[in-house]
């Protein structure tokens, strides 16, 4: 094994905090991430890890190393895309991540389309409604319905996508209509809870435009995954905020009703979005522009009615 081989392993292992997960994702036993990281360490001369039972953490050393390490590892990665790019080649993988139910419904099903349109890419996809980071993940590309804040990553627009507050017809005819957002305090909301979600939060703005109202909303149940509170939802257990192409069906057959139609939840649009580079693969720039064919003009969830 090669010593930029070693320097892989160490960033991984540090990057994941421990030797097991990081071996699993590499391919390597555990024992062999530790020796190859120990024979690292004999050769620089200094402990780049503290190691307890359950995890490694950098040393100072080991902190100084890794960020040079990055660079390298990010400068290969550059130098390789470059060539590919010359060669104007599409092949190899493209690591994507998208919400859970957005990804079953829209991304799974295109993907066998853009592999035989390209049957050198491997494409491995990763649902999660929790935001990952790209560049910690070693992901090529997400997708994420949110409204975005700066960042260096690169944007493109996929689709529009509004967005409603919904509950099922017994869960209103038990508890009642609101009428005012206000009401939706003394409701059970359904919340969609993971580090870094603002759900707890609702905004909807009034008819007449006299600006925002943004609610604490609370409720007896919450989960980390938007189908579970779709399914909560359909089920009578609550009011959701979701999306219309999350639940723009159910609402179309009557399985639930919109609450508040007059005040509007503000629109969160789908988005790809990828670290910026220079020589960004030809691979995932292709995957890219077939995403945005595939979802430009009339969003597939518009075409369903």
């Amino acid at each position: 094994m090669s010593d930029f081989e070693d320097i892989q392993i160490f960033v991984r292992v540090a990057e994941l905090g421990n030797l097991s997960a990081a071996g699993r994702e590499l391919r390597h036993s555990a024992a062999v991430v530790s020796n190859r990281i120990a024979r690292l360490e004999e050769r620089l001369g200094v402990r780049l890890l503290n190691r307890t039972t359950r995890r490694v953490n950098l040393t100072t050393e080991g902190d100084v190393y890794y960020r040079h390490c990055l660079r390298i590892l990010s400068e290969m990665q550059e130098a390789e895309n470059a060539i590919a790019n010359q060669k104007n080649t599409t092949r190899g993988p493209v690591t994507l991540t998208c919400p859970i139910a957005f990804g079953n419904k829209y991304v799974a099903p295109i993907i066998p389309k853009f592999v035989e349109q390209n049957p050198d890419v491997q494409v491995r996809l990763h649902l999660s409604d929790r935001l990952l980071d790209l560049l910690q993940d070693k992901v090529d590309l997400a997708i994420r319905i949110a409204e975005l804040k700066e960042s260096s990553l690169i944007v493109r627009k996929l689709a529009s996508n509004k967005r409603m507050l919904v509950a099922s017809p017994t869960y209103l005819a038990k508890h009642g209509t609101p009428t005012m957002p206000g009401d939706l305090l003394q409701h059970n909301c359904l919340l969609l809870r993971f580090p870094g979600s603002q759900q707890y939060q609702w905004t909807l703005v009034a008819p007449n435009d006299e600006g925002p109202t943004t609610l604490a909303v609370s409720g007896s149940m919450d989960s980390d995954n938007g189908e579970v509170l779709t399914r909560w939802c359909l089920d009578g257990h609550g009011i959701a905020l979701k999306s219309h192409w999350d639940v723009g069906e159910y609402v179309r057959d009557g399985r639930l009703k919109v609450v508040l139609p007059e005040y509007q939840p503000p629109s969160h649009a789908v988005y790809a979005l990828y670290p910026e580079n220079r020589y960004l693969p030809t691979r995932v720039r292709a995957f890219v522009d077939f995403l945005v064919g595939e979802f430009g003009g009339t969003p597939p969830w518009e075409r369903e009615r």
